[in-house]
């Protein structure tokens, strides 16, 4: 079934071009859209008297049935003069037109949402696509957008506006809140070519509905049945992205880092890692000034001298601080491997704490 506002859109573009009012009826009797407000206090149980024919004139009015499939869709009415009639035929064209394209869209748009949910045999994949014309062999890449709030179908068609003219990327919602790209690609496609689209999607739907959107993609795939793989590298991005990079609004899967591996890390190890590495001494229970000085000397790459001076203190007192840090725990984070277990080690923290906050 075609929107409204697409139906209202093919209305005013035939009432441009001619100049005549046009309105449209479901096969429902219910009214659709109009170019004039008179047609909406139309009888609709008119629909009734009309016969199977195409084109129907009945009380100054002529009525053309647009059809799908053999059913009735749509009713157009229009005034039973010449270009009331040019009007009509005109509208039916289009109407049909776009019905043809929307059944050739959903049939698409459900292969790939059941191609991204394993819903299909390795056989179906292949025979589908080849049924609806989908090249297998070329290489694809998924972009997830999710959303903060469910989509009322707007962040959908937004996306799908965007690609509009490239017929070689498909756009579907696997749930009411996240929307899956799934676009074409070179083999050896630039991460930077990749990370524009990711970023247009993010900037777009974020300035179009005005509420937060994360966007990631997976990596590419190399023909249409690992595609799949694809989409769930980019969820898993979305999902790790949350915990270790929470104020990023786009992601990608090989920027996921050691990440990616903590993520799937069982609880009950995480807990014995933690108190194995700490001991009695829990990051939670460091304060500001320490965790301040410990991720600063990390983002510095341990470099001292860059570290004090971000933090605008002097050196001697930021060895201080290091030197405090390694009494609480035994751990001397200017000596590489011990650098590297505290690392990890604040990230397994926050990973749980992430988990304890969604109660897995």
């Amino acid at each position: 079934m075609l929107s409204n506002q697409s139906i209202m859109n093919c209305l005013m573009k035939v009432k441009e071009a001619i100049g005549e009012e046009v309105g449209v009826y479901t096969s429902a009797e219910v009214f659709v859209t109009s170019t004039s407000t008179r047609h909406a206090s139309e009888m609709k149980t008119l629909i009734r008297k009309l016969d199977v024919n195409d084109e129907t004139a009945l009380d100054g009015k002529v009525y053309y049935r647009v059809e799908e499939l053999g059913r009735l869709q749509y009713l157009v009415t229009v005034d039973d003069t010449p270009a009331g009639r040019t009007v009509g035929k005109m509208t039916v064209l289009q109407l049909e037109t776009m019905l043809n394209l929307d059944q050739d869209r959903y049939d698409k748009d459900n292969f790939f949402k059941n191609l991204l949910l394993d819903n299909l045999l390795l056989v179906d994949i292949y025979s589908r696509a080849n049924k609806l014309k989908i090249d297998i062999h070329a290489p694809r890449v998924a972009f997830l957008a999710e959303l903060t709030a469910r989509d009322n179908g707007a962040a959908l068609e937004i996306v799908r506006s965007l690609f509009a003219d490239d017929e070689n990327c498909y756009v579907t919602a696997v749930n009411e809140y996240d929307i899956v790209l799934i676009r074409q690609v070179k083999a050896d496609e630039e991460e930077k070519k990749l990370l524009k689209t990711a970023e247009l999607i993010a900037d777009t739907l974020q300035t179009e509905l005005m509420e937060n959107v994360r966007v990631s993609y997976g990596k590419i795939a190399e023909e249409i049945r690992k595609v799949a793989n694809s989409y769930k590298e980019a969820k898993l991005a979305i999902n790790v992205g949350k915990i270790f990079n929470p104020e990023a609004n786009v992601i990608s899967y090989d920027s996921l880092g050691i990440g990616r591996l903590i993520y799937q890390l069982p609880l009950p190890m995480c807990k014995l890692f933690i108190s194995e590495v700490f001991r009695d001494q829990s990051p939670d229970k460091f304060d500001e000034e320490t965790l301040t000085t410990i991720n600063e000397y990390f983002a510095n790459s341990l470099n001292v001298s860059e570290t004090s001076r971000k933090l605008y203190i002097h050196r001697n007192t930021l060895v201080y601080r290091l030197d405090k840090i390694q009494k609480m725990t035994g751990l001397d984070i200017r000596n590489f491997d011990d650098a590297i277990t505290f690392k990890i080690a604040l990230m397994v923290v926050k990973y749980m704490r992430y988990m304890e906050d969604q109660n897995i």
